[in-house]
């Protein structure tokens, strides 16, 4: 089966294909344009022929699902139609080829991804390969700002399925897989004082934002990098103005776990903060809101199996970990055997200088068709 050859040859195709969804912009908040977008795709797809359901929302864009083959037992892949580029960044950052390098945005984060699904389809049809499994996959159009929407959906497809491919991008520059993602979670601090003339009566108020100062240090040495665990005070507000103690502030805090013991754990310290002013009162909210995904044995087996095939097309894959969330640790979360990054070579996820690496695609393309048909 002479995979790599089968997809240089197709090469201009593939660039032509992710050109197409890149200039197509998707922000998650523009339910319009990632409808369009999936309108798009459901078309390319219908072609092959696979099956396409549009799973229509009110509040994002709508997800695509499509399935191809046959079987009891199936195969999930997971992927995402949504970026975190605001409409009209192609007037800014266009779609460009220059050597090994394609730019554009959401290039790498996920749309070379998408295409290189598509034609690992097209592959195992030309090719008349007979996957063991019916291949289920679904674009989410939610997955950047937290997968609201999709979450169940999500989880229902997973249940369903022997092990989930998840297309994000792979652990930069040498593309090696991610067995192991942090969980995540969003946690968000208010403060209530007691308002006062700054100069009149500045001892009658209770400074909403020195009591929030004193929270975000503690919060802050709630830090354990060792362990994996970060707190972020990331987002502050609070006052009106200068010559009145403030009677409000409030805070917006990232947290990042590697297991869901250290998650239950750093959410009890969290909801345990009292304040020092005991003028002023704490309304915490939140939690964690994407769990972790651990590096079970099942997950390790699953990644030695791909490094097996990655080694038969002359590919060394690596493995590894990261800080950032995917839909991949709600699929892991429930028991089912997750492997990430399987998406396309590149680096600078969310930056302007965003890219792949085109001389790596046939390469990816083929390890998705081999585990796609992996028995």
């Amino acid at each position: 089966m002479k995979l790599i050859p089968y997809f240089r040859n197709q090469q201009d195709s593939i660039m032509k294909l992710i050109e197409e969804l890149v200039v197509r912009e998707s922000p998650s908040d523009n339910k319009a344009a990632v409808d369009r977008l999936v309108e798009f795709l459901a078309g390319r797809f219908e072609e092959l022929p696979a099956k396409c359901v549009v799973h229509r929302t009110k509040n994002f864009g709508n997800h695509l699902q499509v399935e191809y083959g046959g079987g009891k037992r199936q195969v999930f892949v997971l992927g995402h139609s949504d970026t975190v580029w605001p409409l009209g960044t192609l007037k800014r950052i266009p779609f460009k080829v220059q050597g090994r390098i394609a730019g554009g945005p959401g290039i790498f984060d996920m749309k070379a991804s998408l295409a290189a699904f598509y034609f690992a389809l097209k592959a195992i049809r030309d090719l008349k390969l007979s996957p063991p499994r019916r291949i289920v996959a679904l674009f989410d159009s939610d997955e950047e700002v937290g997968s609201h929407s999709s979450r169940k959906l999500i989880a229902s497809m997973a249940k369903k399925s022997d092990h989930v491919f998840v297309l994000e991008p792979p652990i930069s520059p040498h593309g090696g897989l991610k067995t192991e993602r942090k969980g995540v979670g969003v946690f968000h601090l208010k403060v209530y004082g007691v308002a006062a003339h700054a100069g009149i009566a500045h001892e009658a108020g209770a400074n909403a934002v020195e009591e929030l100062a004193h929270q975000t240090l503690r919060l802050q040495r709630m830090n354990n990098r060792r362990e994996g665990i970060t707190v972020n005070v990331g987002v502050v507000q609070g006052g009106t103005r200068s010559n009145v103690v403030p009677a409000y502030a409030e805070a917006e805090i990232d947290a990042r776990i590697r297991s869901t013991h250290q998650g239950s754990e750093l959410t009890k310290k969290i909801y345990s903060l009292k304040p020092v002013n005991p003028l002023t009162r704490l309304e915490i909210s939140g939690g964690i809101n994407r769990p972790p995904l651990e590096r079970t044995p099942q997950i390790a087996a699953l990644f030695r199996r791909a490094r097996l095939l990655g080694r038969e097309l002359g590919i060394e894959l690596k493995e590894g970990s990261t800080g950032g969330g995917s839909d991949g640790n709600f699929t892991a979360a429930l028991g089912v055997p997750t492997l990430d990054g399987l998406g396309m070579v590149g680096d600078n996820a969310h930056a302007v200088d965003e890219y792949i690496d085109v001389s790596r695609l046939a390469e990816r393309i083929a390890l998705l068709t081999r585990l796609l048909t992996l028995n």
